[in-house]
């Protein structure tokens, strides 16, 4: 039984990914943190998608690229993540970032979310940043091509 499930909202498409691999990135990324995988939901979504679930649960009225709800327990991490392939273009654009690669960043930013990694307080977002581009090296040295996997 897969710990990951990848789903798509009902107004989305899902991306067309190499699920296993990332699974398995995923599980490298926990583990080079202390942690293990528990169940983990991907949901893939729209901008008013996220934008509802973020006021609904969030009390928070914008839109954003990932929010994560964190069911983690010790050293598994467990949790759902929407993310908004809306946002994750408009980002990839804004920052000159391929969108396969902002896409990536944005799955991993979750699990690091679950890891124990804020990006909020003072200095918070640089060492995020940093264990998001940590993660990225770590897939790319697994043979895949982060700019280019769609």
């Amino acid at each position: 039984m897969n710990k990951i499930e990848w789903t798509a909202d009902g107004t989305t498409v899902l991306p067309a990914l190499d699920y296993d691999v990332l699974q398995t990135w995923v599980a490298r990324v926990a583990a080079a943190h202390n942690r293990i995988v528990g169940p983990l939901v991907y949901i893939f979504c729209d901008d008013e998608k996220i934008l509802k679930v973020n006021v609904q649960f969030l009390n928070h009225d914008y839109y954003t690229d990932i929010i994560t709800f964190d069911y983690s327990r010790g050293r598994m991490v467990s949790g759902d993540m929407f993310i908004s392939l809306d946002t994750v273009r408009s980002n990839a654009e804004m920052v000159g970032a391929t969108y396969d690669r902002e896409l990536l960043r944005v799955i991993i930013h979750g699990v690091l979310h679950l890891c124990g990694i804020n990006d909020k307080g003072p200095g918070e977002r640089e060492i995020m940043e940093a264990h998001e581009e940590a993660a990225l090296k770590m897939l790319a040295e697994m043979g895949v091509n982060v700019d280019n996997v769609l």
